[in-house]
C-alpha cells in the first residue's frame, strides 16, 4: 500500500466513523488527480486524492457549490481536508456520457444533447463568475501555444519557417480577438463527453469543473458539440449549435448577435479549443508519460481543417494542418 493511499485509508475513517469501507480506483483523468469509490453500508460515495503540491482543492469546493446553487447536478462536498488534498464526494455514478453516446439510439442521443445544452443555458445565466479568473489575451495565447510547443516542435520534430511562424501568429492573433469579442459568461472549460455523466435523475451530472473561469460564452458549447473523443455530421452539429442560439436569444444571453456572428464565433472558438487540445494530448504524453490520448489528436485536428478551410483569414492553418500535422500524427 503507498503512503498516499494509506493516508487517504486513514482519512476515511475518522470521516466515516468506520473501517468496514471498501475503496476502489476509478478511471483517473489527466490531471494529477485520482478517484477511489468508497463503498460502505448503506452509502457508495467518491473519495479525491489531489496532491497539494500539484493540485488546488480549493477551487473545486467552491465551483461545485456554485452549480449547485444553480440548480445544476454536481458533486457535493462531504468533508474536505486542504493539507492533504483530500476531498469527500457525493457520487454521480459511472456512466459517462461518451460511453451512453457510442451505443445509444438517434433519439437518445437526441435527449443527452438536449439535456445538455439545456443544463448550459444554467449554468451561464445562473452561476455567478465573480472573483474567478478571466479568459484573457495572455490565457487564450499560451493555450494556442501548446499546439506549436508540445505538438509541433515536441512531438513531431517539427521547424516552422520564418513565414509559417509568422502567419500562425497571425491566426492566433485572429483567434484570440474573435473570442475576446464575445459576451462573457461563467465557462466551464471542459464540458465534454467524458465529464457529463448520465444519471437517473436532473440530467447530466457534471464533473471536472475547477478550471473554470469567466470568458467567451461559445467555449463551453463548441467543447460539447465539437468533442474530442466523438464527433459528429457537420449538419447534425450545426443544428444542435442553433437551438442552443435559440435559447440563449429567449435567455437574454445574446441580444444583438446574429445567426451568421454566432456561427463565425462557435467556429472560431472551436479552432482555438482544438489547437490547445491537441497541444495538451501531446504534452500528457511527453511530459506525463500518458499515451492513451495521442489516438484523439488526428480527430481534434480534422476539426481545424475542416473548419478553418471555410474562411480565407485562417486558410494558412488549415493548409498547414491539414499537409503537414496531421499526415504525420496520423502515423503515430
Amino acid at each position: 500500500m503507498s503512503e498516499r493511499i494509506f493516508q487517504l485509508k486513514n482519512w476515511l475513517i475518522t470521516q466515516l466513523n468506520t473501517e468496514e469501507f471498501s475503496l476502489l480506483p476509478v478511471t483517473n483523468d489527466a490531471s494529477f488527480r485520482r478517484y477511489y469509490r468508497v463503498t460502505l453500508a448503506g452509502a457508495i460515495l467518491i473519495a479525491m486524492d489531489a496532491p497539494p503540491d500539484k493540485e488546488d482543492c480549493h477551487p473545486f469546493v467552491n465551483l461545485s457549490q456554485r452549480l449547485i446553487d444553480s440548480g445544476l447536478n454536481a458533486p457535493e462536498v462531504i468533508a474536505k481536508q486542504f493539507e492533504q488534498g483530500f476531498l469527500l464526494l457525493t457520487d454521480l455514478g459511472s456512466q459517462l456520457y461518451l460511453d451512453q453516446l457510442s451505443m445509444a439510439s438517434t433519439q437518445q442521443v437526441e435527449n443527452l444533447y438536449a439535456a445538455a445544452i439545456n443544463a448550459l443555458i444554467v449554468m451561464q445565466v445562473h452561476t455567478s463568475s465573480k472573483d474567478i479568473s478571466n479568459y484573457d489575451h495572455r490565457l487564450l495565447h499560451a493555450e494556442m501555444n501548446l499546439f506549436r510547443d508540445w505538438l509541433v516542435s515536441q512531438h513531431l520534430h517539427y521547424q516552422l519557417s520564418s513565414q509559417q511562424t509568422i502567419e500562425l501568429a497571425d491566426c492566433f492573433e485572429k483567434l484570440s480577438q474573435s473570442a475576446l469579442s464575445q459576451p462573457c459568461v461563467f465557462v466551464h472549460r471542459d464540458y465534454h463527453s467524458r465529464n457529463l455523466m448520465v444519471v437517473p435523475k436532473h440530467n447530466p451530472g457534471i464533473l471536472d469543473f475547477q478550471d473554470a473561469v469567466k470568458g467567451p460564452i461559445t467555449y463551453d458549447l463548441v467543447s460539447l458539440l465539437r468533442d474530442c473523443y466523438i464527433a459528429w455530421p457537420l449538419d447534425q452539429v450545426n443544428r444542435w449549435a442553433l437551438s442552443y442560439y435559440q435559447l440563449a436569444q429567449s435567455a437574454d444571453l445574446m441580444k444583438g448577435i446574429d445567426e451568421n456572428e454566432f456561427l463565425r464565433w462557435f467556429d472560431w472558438m472551436g479552432i482555438q479549443r482544438h489547437l490547445k487540445a491537441s497541444g495538451i494530448f501531446a504534452r500528457l504524453y511527453h511530459r506525463d508519460g500518458k499515451s492513451g490520448y495521442l489516438k484523439d489528436i488526428p480527430r481534434t485536428l480534422n476539426y481545424i481543417v475542416e473548419v478553418a478551410g471555410n474562411y480565407p483569414e485562417l486558410l494558412s492553418l488549415s493548409e498547414l494542418v491539414r499537409d503537414l500535422i496531421l499526415p504525420a500524427c496520423q502515423k503515430d
